[in-house]
């Protein structure tokens, strides 16, 4: 199963984007979200290496807490 993970915008280099997802620093594709604007320091949801749809930070933080929540359940069994 692939999920969209929201991330961090760090820095853009044509339609391709560096996103920090928790952590961890990935190429994304701007291509689907060329209409809405991205800058650096921009939450993007990401799925399968494309940048979806461009977040705002309350959204990307509240989407996070719920990965962070699942994480923890698994770990607690």
């Amino acid at each position: 199963m692939c999920l969209a993970v929201p991330g961090r915008v760090t820095k853009i280099d044509g339609e391709k984007a560096e996103v920090d997802i928790s952590g961890i620093r990935r190429e994304a594709s701007l291509a689907l979200v060329s209409d809405q604007g991205i800058k650096v320091g921009d939450y993007v949801l990401v799925h399968t290496g494309y940048a979806i749809t461009k977040l705002d930070e309350a959204e990307a933080e509240e989407i996070l807490r719920a990965w962070e929540d699942v994480a923890a359940a698994e770990r607690d069994g």
